[in-house]
């Protein structure tokens, strides 16, 4: 078996166009992978293989692939940096025990590293910080260095400082050995010596390495007295394993500087990967959870080939043989031809053809063990965040959650032989993205796909027209309104039905009122005296959750509602489980206007990148939009603005916003909460939809 400790899994992720696919490029030149390096602006980068991420160079999924450092074996996840392919981050991250946050030099950090970050620290995962691009005009990096603190909250650990700026990058220096690493001009990664620190940096130099030794040392208190007091400085390998210690507890992130696409700089982050990020064995165990409740049960699955085997699938791809289930193995050893559980389905599968990945290439394994992260061929029932385990030692490995579509559009097949491809090719792709969803509209018939934004659509229906070959006829976008309720009521319903033999009879008192936003639906019930049986309490809560999908001014589902049940009335015989859910029913119906019923719009946290001249028509056309603006920060470049936006005025910003800044300008946006829309916009949702369903 392989020796754990020379593993690294670690994933790359950063902002859109920060630098991480050129990252991966290198690091895969560097070790040996590939032997020609692919550029992103080229379509020609390795772990962008599909058509749609070499046309609009940027990554749509994470690929995965191997290779080796210094004989250890690091197992990459290049992610996209897209808002809207944020779950691709979310279930890599899961997955993984360290990771790379690429930051540009001139961007600094930008709202989608935020997430990213946020994503990171929900999972715990150690992180290096390489701040690329510092060849472009604008890059600073102790600016990135304060934003890192600022913004994020987060302690960089200043491992290399940058020799020169812009045209004039040349090379870094490495704090801990105070030596410098300059690069000549051909170009190639391996062209550089090391040499003694140019003398208007001394000074810098050993002032960083003094901060870096104490912020390391803090890891062990004998050290840090011994070099306190004493003035001893302890040696390399201790300095090294303090800093280990700190970057696996999350106290801070060592970080480099270079540039990925001149090949400066990256050397030493593979170095640090080695030296600092943990390997399997040194990140807390994944939890185990019940399978009815999804408690955590206070086991883990410990990550040792002597443990019975569990592994979490994490992410599925269609290609040309199949099905590929992505796997992340956490113990024991997997072998071809085992048969194994799936718990979330309780159906056996045997284990077919398995494969170690290079983006879309591979390589056949006969067997896998802990810590591995491999493709198995042609897996029937499994979807991401299923977990696999030994038959004879069930378990479930905690389950991954994945956010909601905000963004609708309906598409109808062109021709009568698109009908039945559209159908197996959405299953495939509902499969491979958690956060693409198909409905189909009872009304009309119409298929609804829903996503996390126009870009994520657009990719999808591409996909569909060049992969599946299915034409499509593509609807406006729809917004994913809500509907809430804005006042507390007291309210009664009868439910009562006679028609020969036993009726249905079930009466409730009840008190509905707002709840916390975020919280959904609450039931409980404060009944007293067995005036309504415990045994129809259950079914009266389902009433109402049910009717929590369909809303009475439009028809949305309806968010943050507390219900309590404190009276009512029961008959011997005609009361029933079925009389009391559907009194249930009756009063959602009765009592939703009565509480104020209002419409809520999904309020986009938007980012936007503008010169410095077209700041002023930017902030107007933001307001025009009802947008909130937040923020303003001057960098070298131009100016960042925050605000928060209602999604339905965002459609086609981004050539709105192109004409104003005459090209020049960029933004993102993310999913940021839910408000109340004003009286005139909700007027004219509810009328559009009443127009919708008569026109049915």
């Amino acid at each position: 078996m392989a020796n754990l400790d020379l593993y690294r899994n670690i994933g790359i992720f950063a902002h859109v166009d920060a630098g991480k696919t050129t990252t991966t490029e290198r690091i895969l030149k560097l070790t040996g992978k590939i032997h020609k390096t692919g550029e992103v602006h080229d379509g020609a980068a390795t772990t962008d293989f599909m058509e749609q991420e070499a046309e609009r160079g940027i990554t749509i999924q994470s690929a995965a692939t191997t290779c080796f450092w210094k004989d250890h074996r690091m197992n990459i996840i290049d992610t996209p940096g897209h808002v809207d392919f944020t779950v691709e981050v979310y279930r890599s991250l899961k997955v993984l025990d360290g990771g790379v946050g690429v930051f540009c030099g001139s961007g600094g950090v930008e709202p989608q590293s935020e997430t990213n970050w946020r994503y990171a620290n929900e999972s715990e995962v150690a992180r290096l910080i390489f701040v690329n691009k510092l060849d472009r005009m604008g890059a600073d990096f102790y600016r990135v260095v304060g934003q890192v603190k600022k913004v994020l909250g987060a302690n960089p650990l200043v491992m290399t400082l940058p020799i020169g700026i812009e045209d004039e990058f040349t090379g870094v220096v490495d704090v801990l050995s105070q030596k410098a690493y300059i690069w000549d001009d051909t170009g190639l990664p391996e062209n550089y010596e090391v040499t003694d620190i140019p003398a208007d940096m001394v000074d810098d130099a050993a002032m960083y390495r003094e901060q870096l030794i104490e912020t390391a040392l803090e890891q062990d208190e004998d050290l840090m007295m011994e070099y306190l007091e004493e003035g001893t400085e302890p040696s390399l390998e201790e300095i090294k394993r303090c800093i280990r210690e700190g970057t696996r507890k999350l106290d801070f992130f060592p970080t480099y500087c270079g540039s990925a696409f001149k090949n400066k700089g990256v050397q030493l982050v593979l170095d640090a990967v080695v030296d600092y990020l943990p390997s399997p064995t040194e990140v807390d165990a994944q939890p185990l959870t019940d399978d009815e409740t999804g408690e955590p049960t206070g086991e883990v699955a410990t990550v040792s080939v002597d443990e019975p085997f569990r592994a979490l699938a994490f992410k599925i791809m269609d290609d040309r043989f199949g099905a590929l289930t992505f796997i992340r193995v956490y113990s024991g050893v997997l072998n071809k031809g085992d048969t194994i559980l799936n718990s979330f389905t309780g159906k056996t599968e045997r284990i077919g053809r398995m494969v170690e990945m290079h983006a879309d290439d591979r390589t056949e394994l006969n067997t896998a063990q802990a810590g591995d992260i491999i493709a198995v061929v042609g897996m029937k029932n499994v979807q991401t965040g299923h977990t696999l385990c030994d038959p004879k030692n069930p378990c479930t490995l905690e389950p991954m959650i994945f956010p909601e579509p905000v963004i609708s559009i309906a598409v109808t097949p062109k021709d009568k032989g698109s009908v039945e491809k559209m159908g197996i090719a959405i299953g495939k792709m509902v499969a491979e993205d958690p956060s693409f969803v198909v409905e189909t509209d009872e009304d009309s018939g119409e298929t609804i796909l829903k996503g996390m934004g126009e870009l994520h659509l657009d990719i999808k229906v591409d996909i569909l027209k060049r992969t599946y070959g299915v034409e499509l006829e593509v609807g406006q976008p729809q917004v994913a309104y809500r509907e809430t309720i804005t006042t507390p009521i007291e309210d009664s319903y009868t439910h009562k039905k006679q028609s020969g033999g036993s009726g249905q009879f079930g009466k409730i008192d009840y008190r509905m009122k707002p709840a916390e936003p975020g919280t959904g639906f609450k039931f409980s019930s404060t009944v007293v005296g067995g005036n309504v049986p415990k045994e129809f309490w259950p079914a009266i809560e389902k009433g109402f959750a049910g009717m929590m999908d369909t809303g009475v001014l439009a028809g949305f589902p309806v968010l943050d509602v507390e219900v309590e049940l404190f009276d009512g009335a029961f008959h011997a015989v005609d009361s029933s489980a079925v009389a009391f859910e559907i009194a249930a029913k009756g009063a959602f119906r009765q009592s939703m206007p009565k509480a104020g019923a209002q419409l809520l719009e999904p309020i986009m946290k938007v980012d936007v990148f503008t010169p410095d001249d077209n700041v002023g028509d930017v902030i107007g056309d933001l307001n025009r939009r009802r947008g909130m603006i937040k923020d303003q920060e001057p960098g070298t470049t131009g100016v960042r603005i925050k605000a928060d936006v209602p999604l339905s005025e965002m459609f086609g910003y981004i050539g709105h916003l192109r004409t104003i800044t005459s090209g020049r300008g960029q933004f993102s946006m993310e999913f940021s909460h839910y408000m109340p829309c004003p009286a005139n916009v909700a007027e004219e949702v509810i009328a559009a939809e009443k127009a919708k369903k008569e026109a049915k």
